[in-house]
């Protein structure tokens, strides 16, 4: 038996194990050599999202900044990331940035062009994308160009929606928020509230400028952009939720959106945050954005494996990729994940739990599409409403330290175990789970690029499906209770040079067609 090159130290951090006991998973070994369709180390696809606030100050301020994000590249290749995602950088009065008031300016807390620049140019040599978080949807109260649109007949008024006749106060967004606010004259559309009002995009003059805009940071070598509310540019009121026209005007919107960024770099990578409760609710945005964020996976991820049973999640997971079929036949990426900046903390929901943690990251990270991971999220970082709380800092070290973000204090007590100081150093951490599934996709096409087929396994303790790109067929298997369990597939009987190709843990075994794991075990058979 050979040792599987997965475990070839790429440095000495990448060689450390995913945890030792049934709570603590192992060092992954396979049972027979890896196919060759495995050996190359590749792109992971996994995508990490940073609140630059809470990431690493660098000028001593307390805040962090994007010099800060620079310095921590080495830590993000080291975890395996392929792309990040920057939260709002621009221009904005608040300490979120989700109001924009320049949108061809840097936040000055940030840095500046010059120091994007930089950022963009040092991910690039480490191979590692940046896309920014555009904000279109809505802008500041404070842009110039609402100043201006106070008056009627000034030039930026239509830029905004508005009515000179007192309306329904009561009428409710698709936010479930008041929708209307009273301007300098008259009264103004605000889906997210009155400090963000809402553009007009049946104002041509508003489509071209942010198309100008959006070029420009491609201009400056960023790769794409995560979308911020894409599905309400024209999903307004609460009755335009299911409006076919409303829908239409939106896909439409995007689909121009994304053709004229492709002018500029065909390869433009564009992903929305469209909030939908189905499948079916977010496969009319995969042609147009060519990527949706998956709200109700990440929803079904937590829940089953807080509850540790895998049913609904593979009726899930069936019904996703049937309504993603009428989304046409060129290529669409799920973008998959567990939590962000706007959701209770994924640790947090999981009352502290590792061994759920780690099986949630483990389905995550072995499915189909580009998971991203929000910042501490390898590291077990809690957090609970409101949303000042689950956007705290970045924990670095042990004990706090220069280069530490201050932003705000701490609203948990997790102590110092919770770092990557300590955890980098821990074969049983959950940062090192992280960095060798994160390895795993990398060095396996079928789990980076494969299709999906779910098997049932008349357990409902265990997740199973089949991932194949053609070159590598892998059947994946997820045990999420905590007792051993066993199972023999039947329908389709596993192949008789079948072998286990990566586990968590320790005690995973294949003999006789029969599929063995430990509790919490994950497996990928070849």
């Amino acid at each position: 038996m050979s040792r599987n090159p997965l475990l070839k130290p790429l440095a000495v951090l990448l060689s450390l194990a995913l945890g030792a006991g049934a709570a603590t998973p192992s060092m992954a070994r396979a049972d027979d050599a890896m196919a060759p369709a495995a050996a190359s180390q590749g792109d992971s696809g996994v995508y990490y999202e940073i609140f630059v606030r809470a990431w690493y100050d660098t000028n001593g301020d307390g805040i962090g900044d994007l010099n800060g994000v620079t310095a921590k590249l080495d830590y993000l290749k080291s975890l395996g990331i392929s792309g990040i995602w920057l939260m709002p950088i621009n221009s904005s009065p608040s300490y979120h940035g989700y109001d924009i008031t320049d949108y061809y300016g840097i936040n000055p807390q940030y840095g500046s062009v010059a120091d994007l620049q930089h950022l963009v140019d040092e991910a690039h040599k480490r191979g590692i994308a940046v896309t920014m978080d555009m904000v279109i949807n809505h802008t500041s109260n404070e842009h110039p160009w609402f100043l201006d649109a106070q008056k009627t007949g000034q030039a930026h008024r239509d830029w905004y929606s508005w009515t000179d006749r007192k309306p329904d106060l009561k009428a409710q967004s698709a936010t479930d928020t008041p929708i209307w606010h009273q301007g300098g004259e008259g009264w103004y559309i605000g889906v997210f509230g009155g400090h963000m009002p809402d553009l007009n995009y049946d104002n041509p003059a508003v489509r071209a400028e942010m198309i100008k805009v959006g070029q420009f940071w491609l201009g400056k070598g960023v790769d794409g952009f995560r979308l911020d509310a894409a599905k309400h540019i024209y999903v307004n009121f609460k009755s335009d939720e299911h409006d076919p026209k409303a829908l239409a005007s939106n896909v439409a919107w995007w689909s121009e959106y994304h053709d004229a960024l492709a002018k500029v770099n065909p390869k433009v990578t564009l992903v929305g945050e469209v909030s939908a409760k189905s499948p079916k609710e977010l496969a009319p945005y995969l042609k147009p954005l060519g990527s949706i964020f998956d709200f109700p996976l990440a929803e079904q991820l937590i829940v089953s494996a807080k509850g540790e049973n895998a049913d609904a999640l593979g009726k899930l997971l069936t019904a996703t990729y049937e309504a993603y079929k009428v989304a046409g036949d060129t290529p669409h990426i799920d973008s998959t994940f567990l939590s962000n900046h706007d959701q209770e903390r994924v640790m947090s929901r999981l009352n502290g739990n590792l061994d759920h943690m780690r099986v949630a990251a483990a389905m995550l990270l072995t499915l189909p599409g580009r998971p991203y991971i929000y910042y501490g999220e390898e590291l077990g970082m809690e957090g609970r409403k409101p949303d000042e709380n689950l956007r705290e800092p970045m924990r670095w070290q042990r004990e706090a330290s220069t280069g530490e973000s201050r932003w705000k204090p701490s609203s948990v007590n997790q102590g110092q175990a919770v770092s990557v100081q300590a955890e980098q150093d821990d074969p049983n951490s959950l940062l090192n789970s992280y960095r060798t599934l994160i390895r795993w996709r990398a060095q396996n096409s079928a789990l980076r690029d494969g299709t999906l087929e779910v098997v049932h396994t008349g357990n409902p303790h265990l997740l199973a499906f089949w991932r194949d790109d053609g070159k590598q067929r892998v059947l994946v298997v997820h045990n999420l209770s905590g007792k051993p369990a066993s199972w023999k597939p039947a329908a389709k009987p596993l192949p008789a040079g079948a072998a286990v190709l990566l586990k968590t843990q320790d005690g995973a075994t294949l003999a006789n067609g029969r599929l063995s794991l430990p509790a919490y075990g994950s497996v990928v058979v070849q």
